[in-house]
């Protein structure tokens, strides 16, 4: 029974890393990649995201909530878990190293970002693209959200090829090693799209 339940609560966990907190990490690239458009632009599109019916339902339930359960059962997982050499190859083996290192990393990392960001726009700052060129203006931020960001892309990317086959997507050998070829695609274009969003801010 225990074994079934845990089997429940990691499906749990691998879906919301995809739906919602995977796609809100997409929708945060796209809107902060505005920034290569100009200061202007970028402020039009997070006035937009500030402006959305229900917002703060929305970020807390949509987002918060499904971001803490992932995060709070992820470092179980990531404590707990060992290598299964017998199961997965050597890359694989990596992989499931590397998630768990950079689940650990991008908590982290969103901590300090919301700290920075939302907390400080509770209190009356204005997030907006003033606000993120001060803050990218550090040379040791800016290493910090570069490692951030990666890190975090990553986590999606490689957790997305775990959800397929927690889920069932793909059994096969050969369906695996599209899905793997696809993450990584996936891993590559955010990265970019991620990357070029921090330096347009300085």
């Amino acid at each position: 029974m225990a074994g079934n339940q845990e089997f429940y609560w990691r499906r749990l966990h691998s879906l919301l890393g995809v739906i919602p907190v995977g796609l809100f990490l997409t929708q945060h690239l796209v809107v902060n990649h505005f920034a290569t458009k100009g200061e202007q632009a970028f402020n039009d599109a997070a006035h937009f995201m500030e402006s959305l019916p229900f917002r703060i339902f929305l970020e807390v339930f949509v987002i918060y909530l499904p971001l803490l359960f992932h995060a709070i059962y992820g470092l179980y997982i990531a404590f707990t878990a060992k290598n299964n050499t017998s199961r997965f190859g050597f890359f694989r083996n990596w992989m499931f190293m590397l998630q768990r290192i950079s689940g650990v990393i991008t908590l982290v990392f969103v901590a300090w970002h919301v700290w920075e960001t939302r907390l400080a726009a509770a209190f009356g700052a204005e997030v907006n693209f003033q606000m993120m060129e001060e803050i990218l203006g550090s040379p040791f931020m800016f290493a910090f959200y570069v490692i951030g960001v990666i890190s975090a892309i990553f986590h999606f990317a490689n957790g997305l090829w775990s959800f397929f086959v927690s889920w069932g997507i793909t059994v096969t050998p050969r369906s695996q090693l599209i899905s793997t070829y696809v993450t990584i695609g996936l891993f590559v274009v955010l990265s970019i799209i991620g990357i070029r969003a921090l330096v347009a801010f300085i």
